[in-house]
């Protein structure tokens, strides 16, 4: 269990999360939520206690350094060093060849292991970033934003492969994301903040779900989910920062797919889907 329960002058909140967790962090920008990572990282400062297990990082009588609080920190902006090859990025950080190899096989790096950071593309330098985090074996992952400068197509990747590192690892995750598909499709759990305390905290569909009742509109979306709740069937779009859940025909639920682009409109109160 991690346990967080801090006050500096931007946050004031206490919350516990379940160790193997993803968790999404969310919420407008100057909210708190980088600086709870922050805080949890040990890189800005904060009064109250928080403990991960057994092991106390912050305490009345305790504050524990930032290079003994085991946790794993990816970037938007990657920080890789560019005189080193990925292979050596990732073996600066902790000599374990081994385990080098499987994370740049399991995101698909293994070909650009002898490559310069500064040759590759932005989804690339993100994937290195984030094997070089998972090298030092945390406890916790961080990921500030890790995925927002990349292209649509690019990002989802980065997201399958995230869910695959984390399945295979069992590690803590905690990601500040403005992205609700990003959310759906990754945690489990999400915790809105403003003004530096917990004003939501529930499941992605829970917290993110809002449906259109009868108002007019037309716009572009992405299947996210299709489900089957007793005869009908649901699909869930994601149209800009919002899910929606459309009732679909068995016909429809055979046609679409998870990630199809789709278009989805009103007309005399019914909800139109069809491919895009």
């Amino acid at each position: 269990m991690i346990s967080i329960n801090v006050k500096n002058h931007i946050l004031d909140l206490n919350l516990e999360i379940n160790e193997g967790d993803f968790v999404a962090i969310s919420g407008k920008s100057g909210s708190g939520k980088t600086t709870l990572l922050r805080v949890l990282a040990g890189l800005d400062s904060a009064t109250g206690d928080i403990k991960v297990g057994d092991k106390v990082f912050l305490s009345d009588t305790n504050y524990l350094k930032v290079q003994d609080r085991n946790i794993g920190f990816v970037f938007q902006d990657y920080a890789l060093f560019n005189n080193m090859s990925v292979e050596k990025n990732l073996l600066y950080v902790n000599n374990d060849k081994i385990l080098c190899k499987k994370l740049l096989e399991m995101t698909q790096m293994i070909s650009y292991k002898d490559r310069k950071p500064q040759t590759l593309s932005g989804g690339q330098k993100q994937r290195v970033a984030i094997c070089r985090a998972l090298m030092r074996h945390p406890s916790i992952l961080l990921l500030d934003e890790a995925l927002s400068a990349l292209d649509p197509q690019m990002r989802t990747n980065l997201q399958n492969i995230l869910l695959n590192l984390h399945k295979e690892f069992k590690i803590t995750t905690i990601m500040v994301s403005h992205d609700p598909s990003e959310i759906y499709r990754l945690t489990s759990r999400v915790i809105v903040i403003e003004n530096g305390k917990i004003i939501n905290d529930g499941s992605p569909k829970d917290v993110l779900l809002h449906t259109s009742g009868s108002q007019k509109f037309s716009f572009e979306g992405e299947v996210l989910e299709i489900k089957k709740v007793d005869i009908i069937f649901i699909a869930i779009v994601a149209i800009g920062q919002q899910l929606v859940e459309i009732v679909i025909s068995t016909d429809e639920a055979k046609d679409l797919k998870v990630g199809d682009a789709v278009g989805v409109s009103t007309k005399a109160f019914n909800v139109n889907i069809k491919k895009s």
